[in-house]
């Protein structure tokens, strides 16, 4: 029995197919105790029973969220009393913004200022005013409410068109984004 115990340790665990024999009987090992403690279920059970009503793991009130959804409902933005619109705001600047060319940066700038966010503000800051690519509007400004604190305006201009993202965290509506698509 020593030797056989000393034969199986030094020569048979020591080689590939010693390793690959204790490996196998370990695993069959694991999986036999696993069915012994499992029990003897019936074995063909779940493919055999089929459910008599489609399986949902989706609340059946709740709202749509996939990709075929239908459009949320129009958000109308929210405007406090006595402070202008999203779509006076985008008008104004506009205009502002149409100025540039002829005039000063620091002016084009202080024009800009009172109708922009201060990330804007610092966006824009060293912008040329001479780069704006339009001279004149041709149409009012079209709004995409997002939220009732965010808005998407395109302003239909000779050159293209001038969209505009205004947001109104803290009351006023102000620009945030701007940006230029030619026709």
């Amino acid at each position: 029995m020593r030797r056989a115990l000393e034969f199986l340790f030094t020569r048979v665990l020591r080689s590939r197919l010693g390793i690959a024999l204790a490996i196998a009987v370990l695993v069959f090992g694991v999986i036999g105790t696993a069915r012994l403690v499992s029990g003897s279920g019936d074995g063909g059970a779940g493919v055999a029973v089929r459910p008599t009503q489609p399986i949902s793991t989706v609340d059946p009130e709740a709202g749509e969220d996939g990709v075929l959804s239908s459009p949320p409902a129009a958000v109308a933005p929210k405007t406090r009393p006595g402070e202008p619109t999203p779509e006076q705001v985008a008008g104004r600047f506009t205009t502002a913004w149409l100025a540039g060319p002829g005039s000063t940066g620091d002016a084009w700038q202080a024009r800009l200022r009172p109708l922009s966010t201060p990330a804007l503000v610092e966006k824009m800051a060293g912008a040329d005013p001479e780069t704006v690519p339009a001279r004149r509007t041709t149409g009012p400004p079209t709004l995409r409410p997002r939220t009732e604190t965010f808005v998407e305006a395109l302003i239909p201009l000779d050159d293209g068109t001038l969209r505009l993202e205004l947001v109104a965290p803290d009351g006023p509506w102000l620009v945030d984004a701007v940006d230029w698509e030619r026709s």
